[in-house]
């Protein structure tokens, strides 16, 4: 078996030609996983404008770690490593880039006056175990899952069961 076997073919695209993908919001968030056949990392391509951020809310994933690499502006990034912990932020500038470990809460943002243009890498690329930093109306959990349902997405307790619609 020769070395070249051992890997898929190459893959290039170009960002332009991949729609940006519906995510409740006009931020143009380009998925670029799929176009370019990975199967061990998620990478996505975002432009924010001001005021806009990468995602709905601080939140964490248990199972995967990310990379934020801003090309051009300034992102402002709030994290914790307890979800009832006291946020801090970090600013990431053109050509510097940000790494959050499984269960880290983070959350980046726009607060400038500038466009944002950055990738976020995220290994491995199915992340199952996600958290918002939320308290469970029902019980004393201070973090809840999210998770897919027949009406969309949710929030679930993951100590209690409880659910309920995301405070999105």
């Amino acid at each position: 078996m020769s070395l070249a076997s051992n890997f898929l073919a190459m893959e290039k695209v170009s960002v332009d030609d991949v729609e940006p993908q519906a995510m409740g919001s006009e931020i143009d968030r380009r998925g670029l996983t799929d176009p370019l056949g990975n199967s061990d990392l998620a990478i996505n391509r975002y432009v924010l404008d001001p005021g806009e951020a990468f995602s709905g809310g601080l939140h964490t994933h248990l199972d995967q770690e990310e990379v934020f690499y801003v090309i051009d502006g300034e992102a402002t990034f709030e994290y914790r490593t307890d979800p009832a912990g006291e946020s801090e932020t970090v600013t990431v500038g053109p050509h510097e880039a940000v790494r959050f470990a499984p269960g880290d809460y983070q959350q980046g943002r726009n607060e400038g006056d500038e466009q944002v243009v950055a990738i976020a890498l995220g290994a491995p690329r199915n992340s199952t175990e996600g958290r918002v930093a939320q308290p469970c109306p029902d019980c004393d959990s201070d973090a809840l899952a999210l998770a897919q349902s027949e009406e969309g997405m949710v929030l679930q307790c993951p100590d209690c069961g409880a659910e309920m619609a995301p405070d999105l």
